[in-house]
């Protein structure tokens, strides 16, 4: 199965944290945002 992450956007809400840094790869638990979604798609087995 394939999936399509929407990973856009600035963070401007959370401007104090991103440093200008695209929202997905802001670091949330020492990982990026975007590592998390993947890491919760992955254990469902959907790879691509």
């Amino acid at each position: 199965m394939k999936v399509v992450i929407l990973a856009g956007g600035l963070g401007t809400r959370i401007s104090e944290e991103s440093h200008a840094q695209p929202k997905p790869m802001i670091k949330i638990g020492g990982m990026p945002i975007l590592l998390h979604i993947m890491k919760i798609y992955s254990y469902y087995k959907i790879n691509e």
